[in-house]
């Protein structure tokens, strides 16, 4: 559930820094949990554009599912 939030996070700020500052971690540990996201489920979902990032169209997808997944569990 975590990374889920953190990948909501990201998407929604569009940076990894912004993401930890919002998530009270460190930024590695935002990178490391959205790597280990994307190795899991086997996609890229960002493309890193210097410090911004842009959503891949399987990170959009992504993105809708987990606004659903996060709305039911809150």
């Amino acid at each position: 559930m975590a990374q889920l939030r953190t990948f909501q996070a990201v998407a929604r700020l569009r940076s990894f820094s912004r993401a930890a500052l919002e998530l009270n971690l460190t930024q590695p540990a935002v990178s490391a949990q959205i790597a280990t996201l994307e190795r899991t489920l086997g996609a890229r979902f960002f493309d890193r554009l210097g410090r911004r990032v842009a959503l891949t169209p399987s990170g959009e997808a992504l993105l809708a599912a987990t606004d659903e997944i996060l709305a039911r569990v809150d």
